[in-house]
This record gives structure tokens, C-alpha cells and sequence, in this order.
């Protein structure tokens, strides 16, 4: 079965005249899409604006409650952190691809619930087999989506539906049976979890690796396939996003000191979803932040100690939901001013022409409205002079037949 499309294979060469080479250069895909670099300076503005959030909600959950920021009460803190940001990030990543992988929450209450019974044979004899679950269900999953070319949200809620299944043969919520205590290496979990998260915006906004991640986006017809890389990065994607799902959800159940109830865990994908997309990935996939991701975490975080602090009640789908709205803003913002500015390519990147070192500067491309074009003006015929002509030289005189 292929999976490039018609004319992948062929050299890129436009009607303006720009070489392949260049546009190679300027194009984030170089047989489609629009010309020039994605612009990062929206995605820098949206961030400040959720650093600027952040910052007040954690000044006003202080000035509620001191102590919630303190002690064991701030690793628990940075512990549910983490385990937001593991789903935060499986989600941003499936959309950065273009394949949103809405099964991470049911998958997080899976992995939860398996730990929460296998938890007393330790934590490598509980977390091994889960992760390998996980990453069989990712496969499945990633081959439904690459090999039928079917939309990622569409094969992955019918994973979701089968894991809920799974879900539901729990009648009762179920104790942690381990001892396991996250608290205890909360600074490191979640200084991983922010490296993580910001060295990933930071190789997202690299050219060459947004556009191999988001080379699944469509293009044109959404149901013609992108080719064979782009399912495989696709694949990779979602076969990681469950993994990060099913630690998520072993990392919260360990962190809750409470039963871990047999939900469908739907409000979980919704409050992934939304986190993501308040972090500034595009509900459109390829485009995101750098340090969104961790800020938009930290926001939600704070938010949902806060809320109780005065009194609210909200749940996950509550917050989820707010987040999803406040996203799709996002979203649209990053689409309208993170695009690339008009006229990039009138200005192509000089390309080497192998032989000399400096290289050179293709000549700019003339416009189709001059078609066709005006043939260059011939110098005006210089005037003869008749009495310099050869042939009164060469040719017979009259006079001289006449005497004969």
C-alpha cells in the first residue's frame, strides 16, 4: 500500500522559476503548503500572558493559604503537576501531529487502577507491565490511524471506548495497595517534567523538526495520505502519547492518598486537551510554544488548589472545559498571526552551487500578469550608402554593352 502522494517524488519547480533548492528552503513542505517560516512571536506574546496568569494565581493562593505552598503540601503540589503535565504533554504532542489521541484519560484511569491492585509487588514489577500495555495499545492505535488514513480523534475514541470497557469491570473504587510516595522526589520528577517540556518546544520550533512532526497535517483533501514519513512520525507520536498517558495516571494515583474510582476518564482527555491547547499547540497540528506547555500546567495546577481555597467546586470537566474555550482562541491567534508574513519567498535564501564557496543568488521571479512576455527591442538596421554598395563595383555597366 503507498503512501505518497502523486507527484511527492518530483522535483518542486514552480511557474515563477525559483529552483527546488530554494524553495526547499523557504517552504515548511516543499510540493505544498505556504511559502516562508512560521512566526514564533505570537506564540512568545500568548506565553507571557500565561506567565502573567500564573504569577496571580499563585499570589492569590497565597494569600488565601500560606501553607499550601509550603512543605509536603507544595509536593503534592508539584507531584499532580507532573502528572497533568505527562497528560498535557501525550495530548500537545498527538496534536502536534495532527493525530489527537483523545484515549490518554481513559488510559490514565486504566494505569491507575492497575496500580493501584499490582502496586504491593513494587513499583518496576506494577509499572512494567502497564507501560507495556500501553505501548501495544499505542501500536494498534497508530497502525488503525496510518495504515486506514482515518482522522487520529476518531480511531483513538474508539480506543477509548474499548479501554472504558476495560474500565468498567471495576464495580467498586479500588485502594493503593503500594507504599510507593512520589513526595519524596518531587523536585526531581518535576524539574524532569519541565525539561522535558521546554527542550520540546524548543526542538518544535526548529524548521526542520516542526515540519517533519507536523508533516501529517493536511494540506488539501485531508483523506489523501501524506506519505510513508509521515506515518511513521505519526506512529512514534501516538505509540508515545499512550505511554505518557498510562505514567500519568500511575504517577496521580500514587500521589492521591484516597481509592481511585473506576470513572471513564473522558474528563481527563478533555482537561488534557485543553491544557494543550491553552499552551498555544495548534488545534490544527504542527505549530506550538516553547515554554507553554510547562506555564499552562503550572496554571491549571495552582488553579485547582486554589478553587476549593474559596469555597468552588469544579471538576475536571469544568476546568477542562474553560481551558478547551480559551484554547481554541489560542488556536485561532496562533493560526492567523504565527503563519508566514506574505512575500517570503520573494526574497530566497542564497544556495550553494556546489563548486563555489560563496554561491549565489537566484534572480528575483517575474510575475505571471506579464505573460506573455515582451521580446527585447532590436537595434534599428544602420542605413546603407548606395554609392558604397559592392555591386557597383562587381556588376556590369551599361554603357560598356552598349559600345559593344
Amino acid at each position: 500500500m503507498g503512501y505518497e502522494e502523486a507527484g511527492r517524488d518530483r522535483s518542486a519547480e514552480p511557474a515563477s522559476g525559483v529552483p527546488a533548492a530554494v524553495l526547499e528552503n523557504v517552504f515548511d513542505d516543499p510540493t505544498h503548503g505556504e511559502p516562508g517560516r512560521d512566526r514564533i512571536g505570537v506564540h512568545l506574546w500568548w506565553e507571557l500572558l500565561l506567565l502573567a496568569g500564573l504569577a496571580a494565581v499563585s499570589w492569590l493562593l497565597w494569600r488565601e493559604d500560606p501553607a499550601a505552598v509550603r512543605d509536603g503540601n507544595l509536593r503534592t503540589l508539584l507531584i499532580d503537576a507532573v502528572g497533568l503535565g505527562l497528560l498535557a504533554l501525550a495530548a500537545g504532542l498527538s496534536l502536534r501531529t495532527a493525530a489527537p489521541n483523545l484515549a490518554v484519560g481513559p488510559i490514565a484511569v486504566a494505569a491507575a487502577l492497575h496500580y493501584a491492585e499490582q502496586g504491593d509487588r513494587g513499583v518496576p514489577a506494577s509499572l512494567g507491565p502497564a507501560v507495556a500495555v500501553a505501548a501495544v495499545g499505542g501500536l494498534a492505535l497508530a497502525l488503525a490511524v496510518v495504515v486506514l488514513h482515518v482522522p487520529g480523534w476518531a480511531a483513538s475514541l474508539a480506543g477509548a471506548a474499548a479501554v472504558v470497557v476495560y474500565i468498567e469491570r471495576r464495580s467498586a473504587p479500588v485502594l493503593v495497595q503500594g507504599d510507593y510516595d512520589p513526595t519524596s522526589s518531587a523536585g526531581y520528577l518535576f524539574a524532569g517534567f519541565a525539561a522535558v517540556a521546554v527542550l520540546g518546544g524548543l526542538f518544535g520550533a526548529i524548521r526542520a523538526i516542526r515540519r517533519l512532526v507536523g508533516r501529517y497535517r493536511p494540506i488539501a483533501d485531508p483523506a489523501r495520505r501524506r506519505g510513508a514519513v509521515a506515518a511513521v512520525v505519526t506512529a512514534v507520536a501516538l505509540v508515545v502519547s499512550t505511554v505518557l498517558a498510562a505514567l500519568a495516571g500511575m504517577l496521580l494515583a500514587a500521589n492521591d492518598p484516597g481509592p481511585v474510582a473506576p470513572t471513564s476518564g473522558l474528563d481527563w482527555t478533555v482537561l488534557a486537551i485543553g491544557v494543550a491547547l491553552l499552551a498555544g499547540t495548534s488545534a490544527y497540528g504542527r505549530r506550538g510554544g516553547v515554554f507553554g506547555t510547562l506555564l499552562a500546567v503550572g496554571l491549571v495546577t495552582v488553579f485547582q488548589v486554589y478553587a476549593p481555597e474559596r469555597g468552588w467546586t469544579l471538576s475536571n470537566w469544568v476546568v477542562g472545559g474553560a481551558a478547551l474555550g480559551v484554547g481554541l482562541l489560542a488556536t485561532r491567534l496562533v493560526e492567523t498571526l504565527g503563519r508566514p508574513r506574505p512575500g517570503s519567498l520573494e526574497r530566497p535564501e542564497p544556495v550553494s552551487d556546489g563548486t563555489i564557496s560563496s554561491g549565489w543568488t537566484t534572480p528575483q521571479p517575474q510575475s505571471v500578469d506579464n505573460w506573455p512576455p515582451t521580446l527585447p527591442t532590436q537595434a534599428a538596421p544602420q542605413p546603407v550608402d548606395p554609392w558604397r554598395d559592392p555591386r557597383w563595383e562587381d556588376a556590369p555597366r551599361r554603357w560598356d554593352t552598349d559600345e559593344r
